[in-house]
């Protein structure tokens, strides 16, 4: 998966790429549904669920995100005979038996994905009582299944998305915008789909194991409102069109219903099942580092922030185990997940793991090598999927701090071997992160 011949690849390098290279795998669909789903019979059991598909009319296959394609393409195998159809929009499509693809594109939308989840939509709208509803919510569904709200044009939808990435908010106040101005985001969904039964699939790449904000919640209650939403394009001096503004405001004001809560009867029969987090990545990064003999510490699944100012934490610890032995001895892993923003000022390429990359190696202590990547293969807008870096990757400390304060670090790491490319990886369980710390 990994390409090696464009990284350097000694020892301790090795190690870090397959560590990073065992968690994607780990976190790709068919690992894990073959896990959390199963065909006995005619009975499906997700999770602890079970569900008796003799007893429905028909059973559907719906969704987006960078994995979607993957789920599907698992349940069209999985339930070979017993689909009856369905939807999902993906940049990484397969074959997936009646389950239709869109190939959409990600992570700003494109009008593919506008009418990719207006079909997935009306596709919910159709079905019935008798309807069982598998759907597929990943990360980079935000993007993926955008349908903006009646007044709001594509163009606007892709000028906020774009004002959005760059502001440097969590993924959650994002996602609060983003609800607000969809028709399938933030429950919305769900309402479509009711009352059919609705098995939600979701493939976690936020840090705080929300699922109403994976995908900005299509089958979720949405504890946000209208008023936050403002607060975010406020809080972050976010430029939004007129048209996303006005209706923002509008929903504020109370002339247009916010997007349904908790106790939404919508919701009623939804059940969600969080089949795959960072954590999944993690634990099997952890095995790899263990079996090569370094002593394995998680840090943490829910790491966020400003990438470059993260990255200097990072090399604190590294500095820690290498002087005191704390809070592990070398040679020792560290190892952590979560979801790094970066603060576009600069004009340059780059990504937020690559700017961690970079942040940490001008401060890295000679005995350490870090490797930080997205787990779908896809760092900010770029081709690589992040970097790894050591104490000899920066030989010009000034330049590499210009380069960082305008986001420009991509070709200083590709002129160094320090990028790391996968490709598309099929799955999106947000960052991953191994630091290895030798004697």
């Amino acid at each position: 998966m990994i390409d090696r011949s464009i990284t350097r690849d000694a020892p301790v390098h090795s190690v870090a790429l397959d560590a990073v290279e065992a968690g994607i795998e780990a976190a790709h669909p068919r690992a894990v549904l073959d896990r959390a789903v199963e065909l006995d019979g005619e009975t499906l059991r997700v999770g602890d669920e079970r569900y008796d598909l003799s007893a429905y009319d028909e059973v559907i296959v719906l969704g987006g995100g960078n994995a979607a394609g993957q789920v599907a393409a698992y349940l069209a195998e999985l339930l070979d005979g017993r689909l009856d159809g369905g939807l999902v929009v993906t940049d990484d499509p397969e074959p997936a038996g009646p389950i239709e693809t869109v190939l959409g594109t990600h992570p700003v939308p494109s009008e593919t994905n506008v009418e990719g989840a207006r079909r997935v939509v009306r596709r919910a709208r159709e079905s019935g009582e008798n309807t069982l509803a598998l759907v597929a919510m990943t990360g980079g569904g935000s993007a993926l299944l955008a349908a903006p709200v009646d007044g709001v044009s594509l163009a606007d939808l892709q000028s906020l998305t774009d004002e959005l990435l760059r502001s440097g908010a969590s993924i959650d106040r994002i996602n609060a915008v983003r609800k607000h101005v969809s028709a399938v985001k933030g429950g919305h969904l769900a309402r479509a789909l009711a009352p059919a039964s609705t098995v939600g699939l979701v493939f976690s790449d936020v840090s705080s194991g929300d699922v109403s904000v994976v995908a900005s919640g299509p089958l979720s209650p949405d504890s946000t409102t209208y008023a936050d939403a403002l607060d975010v394009l406020s809080e972050y001096d976010v430029d939004a069109p007129a048209s996303i503004r006005e209706h923002l405001q509008r929903g504020a004001d109370g002339a247009i219903d916010d997007t349904p809560d908790e106790g939404d009867p919508a919701f009623e029969t939804v059940s969600t099942h969080v089949v795959a987090d960072n954590f999944t990545a993690l634990s099997a990064a952890r095995e790899v580092c263990a079996d090569a003999g370094f002593d394995p510490l998680i840090l943490s699944s829910s790491v966020r922030g400003e990438a470059r100012e993260t990255a200097l934490t990072h090399v604190a610890i590294a500095e820690e185990v290498r002087n005191t032995e704390n809070p592990v001895s070398p040679p020792a892993a560290i190892l952590s997940g979560g979801e790094t923003t970066v603060t576009i000022r600069g004009d340059g390429t780059g990504g937020p793991n690559q700017e961690f990359a970079l942040g940490a190696a001008i401060e890295l202590p000679s005995n350490a090598v870090l490797c930080a990547v997205d787990t779908d293969g896809i760092d900010g807008p770029t081709d690589a999927a992040g970097a790894i870096v050591d104490a000899e990757t920066v030989d010009d400390v000034r330049h590499a701090r210009e380069l960082l304060n305008d986001n420009d670090v991509y070709d200083y790491l590709d002129e160094r071997g320090a990028l790391v490319s996968t490709g598309q990886t099929g799955t999106n369980v947000n960052d991953l992160r191994v630091l290895l710390v030798t004697e």
